[in-house]
């Protein structure tokens, strides 16, 4: 079963499985090749009956390992470049409509399960984000406005990309950061664009440091953050932005989210929702990522979520599709995160760090061949809340001055 699966799948490119006892197995030809090898028996049938599940699992247990100095992003590449170019069988398509069914059940992130499954991935050790993420600890998509930025200089560029389009024309507009992290982009909205920034999270971890942080930079008073649940959130704000939080929020979910944003939005004001998702329409969680990264997650399709914009009330007014900004970033964060395994090994041990590479590995690869992109949708309540040409998000994304900016070179578009 596992040899006829790999010769359906490796049209380009050519993978070599060594198995236990000596025997192999060549699938394909030419270049990207990878050589694998399974250490037992057991593994191979485990991978032909769930290879969506085991295929990390064996990698994360040591019972399958990338050999002749490949690793397995190299081998994820392979997989992902050649399944993003064929329509799937039949095995891997009753898998995926039975995930697809259950979905609602699976994705039903009522509050107290929302706060448990944030916590299982943002809970985390802050020394393990230390070790790969920039200087301001943001975990989402850079912006690499020109070639040869760095992570920190990119990350800086995702954030003055954001506010631009926030519209923030005037000092003293509220704005509400629904799943504000480490509190990096709060602190640079209330610090440099003069906005007063209510930041909430689920993250007991994230939630401390965000406030201490509020605390050392003397701003305290206008960016406060609090650990609640969007949900209950009261009042109304100028401005809401979301970046990097919606794929936990879950599809049964989305009616919710979008009414509270409605609801909380000011007449005049302009919400923008930054998020992963996918650009071959609905679709279910590997059950690899859903089980040891992000429980509860989801990454939708743009077909899922306008409409439930529209039902809520709110006008679309701007639409860009991020392609491969993400990958890039994730291949910064790998590359430091090997540099850094010894740290981490220390910190949890060898099993998780191999869970967190093929995380890593992973998704990048899946930004570079399965259709993932990030979504930055921009809304409003009113058909005159916004200029009625783009003009304004240049010019504002040109003369703005974050934190840790003045150093770096202006943004340059590239082609």
């Amino acid at each position: 079963m596992l040899n006829s699966i790999l010769k359906s799948v490796i049209r380009k490119g050519s993978l070599t499985v060594l198995r236990p006892g000596g025997r192999s197995t060549t699938v394909g030809q030419g270049e990207p090749h990878v050589t694998v090898r399974l250490h037992d028996r057991k593994a191979i049938r485990e991978l032909a009956l769930k290879p969506e599940l085991k295929l990390g699992e064996l990698y994360m247990d040591g019972r399958l390992t990338v050999e002749d100095d490949r690793d397995i992003a190299d081998l994820l590449g392979l997989l992902m470049m050649n399944l993003g170019r064929m329509t799937p069988g039949p095995f891997i398509r009753i898998h995926r409509a039975i995930r697809q069914m259950t979905r609602p059940l699976r994705q039903t992130n009522w509050a107290k399960r929302a706060k448990k499954n944030v916590a299982h991935h943002y809970d985390l050790s802050g020394r393990l984000y230390d070790v790969f993420l920039d200087r301001d600890k943001q975990y989402s998509c850079a912006y690499f406005s020109a070639p040869g930025e760095t992570l920190d200089e990119a990350q800086i560029g995702k954030k003055r990309h954001i506010a631009a389009k926030l519209y923030l024309n005037r000092p003293g507009l509220s704005v509400l950061d629904i799943g504000s992290g480490w509190g990096g982009l709060a602190l640079d909205l209330a610090r440099d664009c003069g906005a007063n920034v209510l930041g909430v999270t689920l993250s007991e971890e994230q939630f401390a440091i965000a406030r201490n942080r509020a605390k050392q930079a003397e701003l305290a008073e206008r960016c406060r953050f609090e650990l609640a649940d969007y949900r209950a959130v009261r009042g109304t704000f100028d401005r809401i932005v979301s970046v990097g939080m919606f794929e936990h929020v879950g599809v049964p979910q989305y009616p919710v989210f979008f009414r509270k944003v409605h609801d909380l939005l000011a007449d005049g004001g302009v919400a923008l929702l930054h998020s992963i998702g996918r650009s071959d329409g609905p679709g279910s969680t590997n059950p690899w990522i859903a089980k040891y990264i992000f429980p509860g997650g989801y990454t939708p399709s743009l077909s899922e979520v306008i409409p439930v914009i529209e039902r809520a009330g709110l006008i679309v007014t701007d639409v860009e599709v991020l392609r491969l900004h993400y990958a890039e970033t994730l291949k910064e964060w790998r590359r430091r995160f090997k540099a850094r395994w010894a740290d981490v090994a220390r910190l949890y041990d060898e099993r998780f760090c191999r869970m967190w590479e093929f995380y890593l590995a992973g998704s990048e690869m899946g930004f570079r061949h399965e259709g993932l992109v990030v979504y930055q949708i921009q809304m409003a309540k009113k058909i005159d809340a916004l200029p009625i040409t783009r003009d304004y998000m240049f010019e504002n994304e040109r003369t703005m001055k974050f934190a840790g900016t003045a150093e770096m070179p202006k943004p340059k578009r590239v082609a």
